[in-house]
């Protein structure tokens, strides 16, 4: 038992899980975009890769951004509440979200390009590696430190409000 909740360890509210089983999905997609970035790194069938490649972060980035924003507008300010938001853990993940975003977000830009040079493709698809680098790191930290401080720190009302509240984006 967790003493702080009176939960079985490893046991999480609700919205906490949700948040948690939205870490798989981006992960999956997070590791068939890393395949991508391997084969343009290894001069593999580029011109093609690359295409998947913009596909994948596409398709990665509607995932990530109504999740994200359930954790910036719904989680972290609930928490914030308990913690402060300035320093410390949700400034850091707050910090990662913005760099993460930064990268995909540079990377479409450079990718809409009709020709773009094989030196282009690799310092775009760097981006993308970064993103990867900096969200699979993220998300450990977000469950192993940010849900287990949620989930001790905040009430049961409160929980059921994070819930009802991601619920809605």
């Amino acid at each position: 038992m967790n003493g702080f909740s009176g939960m079985q360890s490893g046991e999480v509210s609700p919205g906490l899980a949700q948040l948690k089983r939205e870490h798989v999905s981006l992960r999956e997609k997070l590791a068939d975009l890393y395949t991508l970035i391997e084969k343009i790194e290894n001069d593999i069938d580029v011109e093609q890769t690359f295409a998947d490649l913009k596909k994948g972060v596409v398709s990665f980035k509607a995932e990530l951004d109504p999740h994200s924003e359930r954790e910036e507008s719904v989680l972290f300010p609930m928490l914030g509440e308990y913690i402060g938001t300035t320093s410390g853990p949700i400034a850091v993940m707050e910090y990662e979200h913005e760099q993460a975003k930064s990268f995909i977000k540079t990377f479409l830009e450079g990718a809409e390009t009709e020709t773009i040079s094989s030196e282009k493709i690799k310092n775009l698809t760097e981006l993308v590696k970064n993103a990867h680098n900096i969200l699979t790191e993220h998300f450990t930290k977000e469950e192993n430190v940010l849900f287990t401080m949620a989930e001790r720190m905040l009430s049961d009302e409160e929980k059921d409000e994070l819930f009802r509240r991601i619920q809605e984006i």
